[in-house]
């Protein structure tokens, strides 16, 4: 029963599906075409029209205290389908809990028309009309050929019906077509002239003929029952008729999306809380606190904007606003700038006056900078060129370098070059996420302790692509696992 929450608010069926198992219990005609699986569910087997008219004739007596006999060799009705019809059709005519007449064309006429001969020794008004056209031009196009779709499952159901009432010469589309020429003459002989299709692909070019013929009100409907769609059309020729809105493109509601997440476990919570003073010189209470301020760390080393928001008590929270994609490549950019560093030509450091005799008129040699970077971050004094061309470095870079070259494969770092260490409230924080007018994507950052483990999860707010922020959360996630993994400074 796939589509049955999109049936019409008012079908008995929608939110209560007939119990076949009651239904069965009360009457001996209906129970004899149930079967029971093996997990104890009474089924009912749809491809058997015998089945499927004592399911019909059961409904109509159960639910409407009608009793009704249907040959096997004509169309069977579905009780919930012609249901939505009758009650969009209230709907039309504002007669829900008032009589209202109308004309159901099962009139044997001249094939020529339909309508016009039916009524045309009358001069009663009519409410409306419905119909259930014969969708099929031909038996090819009954069985499926050329007119299914190869991608949709066959049908769950038989296709029940004598040959008139189930194929027309041209299809469901030429048989409402003459439905339409008949009303152009009848007019205000009815309110609402109303038919149901069969095939969505016929909507279109019946729309388009009734604003061919100038016909002031026309609307339409969908139909959803089990997994079965239908469409109506209807069209009046009074002003004065209200007219029922069509439904909304997307008929299906958006499901909820699941935020991203990933769960940092005990023990690593544990290591960065106890390194939270490499990064911040404010104390953090719990694990759950320092994962935050961790985030806070990667997010400005990525120009990421964020703040921290309002959130309930066992939780922190961080709005983001991403302006740039900063976190992708990070891995081909480290290998660049790493190739960059050793390309430029550095100056040679100010050698200090030495302190022991000088045993020859020579000066020392000075230590080889690019050979030997690490001896060169040691060495170098504050303010030579040294410190203009590496302000921050502190013997890591060097680190970093020697994994590229080996070939460390290391996905998505946002930066390796680390900055003094600063509280997040600093003044050199980025500006407000609220302040951003041009941005990537929008999310909340939602961090919380869970039992031992710490969960983070990113729920999307706004943006052009989703794909953007499940790659910050991989991000984020492999940083915060990395910094465990990095061997610390002496």
């Amino acid at each position: 029963m796939a589509l049955n929450k999109s049936m019409h608010p008012r079908n008995r069926y929608k939110d209560k599906p007939p119990n076949f198992a009651y239904l069965a219990s009360k009457y001996p005609d209906f129970q004899k075409h149930v079967q029971t699986n093996l997990v104890g569910g009474v089924m009912l087997n749809f491809k058997d029209p015998e089945a499927v008219r004592a399911l019909t004739c059961t409904l109509l007596k159960e639910d409407f205290g009608l009793t009704i006999e249907i040959p096997l060799e004509r169309l069977i009705p579905t009780v919930p389908l012609r249901l939505n019809y009758i009650h969009w059709v209230e709907d039309l005519t504002g007669g829900q809990g008032s009589p209202r007449r109308g004309i159901d064309i099962v009139v044997k006429v001249p094939q020529k028309t339909l309508l016009m001969d039916a009524l045309k020794e009358e001069s009663i008004v009519y409410d409306f009309c419905m119909c259930n056209p014969p969708f099929f031009a031909n038996q090819l196009e009954a069985k499926g050929v050329n007119s299914r779709n190869s991608r949709r499952p066959p049908p769950s159901s038989i296709n029940t019906g004598g040959v008139t009432e189930i194929m027309a010469e041209g299809g469901e589309l030429e048989f409402v077509k003459r439905i339409i020429h008949d009303s152009l003459q009848l007019k205000k002989r009815l309110r609402w002239y109303s038919c149901m299709l069969g095939k969505k692909c016929s909507l279109a070019p019946l729309k388009e003929e009734l604003r061919k013929q100038g016909v002031p009100k026309v609307t339409h409907t969908e139909f959803c029952q089990g997994r079965t769609m239908r469409w109506a059309l209807a069209w009046s020729f009074y002003e004065d008729v209200s007219v029922p809105s069509p439904p909304c493109k997307k008929r299906k509601l958006e499901k909820t999306r699941k935020p991203l997440s990933f769960t940092v476990p005990g023990p690593t919570a544990v290591e960065l809380h106890s390194q939270i003073s490499s990064i911040s010189s404010t104390p953090t209470q719990t694990p759950s606190e320092s994962i935050t301020v961790w985030l806070e760390k990667i997010l400005t080393d990525l120009k990421v904007l964020h703040k921290r928001v309002p959130c309930s008590e066992n939780e922190l929270s961080l709005f983001l606003t991403a302006v740039e994609n900063t976190w992708i490549h990070a891995r081909q950019k480290r290998r660049e700038r790493g190739r960059q560093l050793r390309e430029v030509p550095r100056a040679q450091p100010q050698t200090a006056p030495s302190l022991t005799p000088d045993t020859s008129s020579d000066p020392a040699p000075a230590p080889d900078l690019v050979s030997d970077p690490e001896l060169a971050t040691d060495t170098a004094p504050a303010g030579t060129a040294e410190d203009s061309t590496e302000p921050y470095s502190d013997g890591k870079e060097t680190k970093e370098q020697k994994d590229t070259e080996s070939g460390t494969d290391i996905i998505m770092e946002a930066s390796n070059i680390e900055e003094p260490k600063q509280e997040s409230s600093s003044p050199q924080d980025p500006p407000s996420p609220s302040t951003a007018h041009h941005f990537l994507f929008k999310c909340l950052v939602n961090v919380k302790a869970e039992e031992t483990d710490v969960s983070v999860e990113m729920h999307w707010v706004e943006g052009q692509n989703k794909d953007l922020m499940n790659q910050l959360c991989t991000c984020l996630k492999n940083t915060l696992f990395r910094q465990v993994t990095k061997p610390t400074s002496p």
